[in-house]
């Protein structure tokens, strides 16, 4: 039923994911208009908790062509839609040492974006390297038994 519009990149990349939750995100007209047109990007976005609410930073939505004088800024900063219990949840998580609220992908649930958020640790640079000789030997093995086939 999710019709998935944008991931981030890097997100498994730069931070071990340790927990997801979905989150709806306020957004304009013209905004809407874009994202179905898979204008949207992801890859340097952050959120944090500011003031009791939930916001995301940094996600870049293409301004609508169509759009003139409705169309917003593309980077401004959007209100997350959670419930107070769930904003204390991430407060309290992102709180401790390291953790970091990072956007992971947007999609379509029904008629309504949304975005799913993930509180992930940094990884370190040996923790980036272990991870690419774990896929390369991966592959190399998946290459191998297709060889065998």
């Amino acid at each position: 039923m999710a019709e998935l519009i944008a991931k981030n990149p890097v997100a498994h990349h730069n931070y071990f994911i340790e927990e997801t939750i979905e989150a709806g995100i306020e957004l304009t007209g013209t905004e809407i208009k874009s994202i179905r047109n898979r204008k949207v990007n992801l890859k340097d976005s952050y959120a944090t908790i500011k003031n009791g609410e939930a916001y995301i930073y940094g996600m870049h939505i293409s301004p609508y062509e169509q759009g003139n004088i409705f169309n917003k800024d593309p980077i401004r900063d959007r209100k997350l839609l959670l419930n107070k219990r769930e904003i204390n949840k991430l407060f309290g998580l992102i709180q401790q040492k390291g953790y970091s609220l990072i956007p992971i992908s947007l999609y379509f649930k029904n008629s309504f974006v949304k975005v799913e958020l993930g509180i992930g640790k940094g990884k370190k640079l040996y923790d980036k390297r272990e991870d690419l000789a774990k896929k390369d030997a991966k592959r190399k093995i998946e290459r191998a038994l297709k060889e065998q086939i």
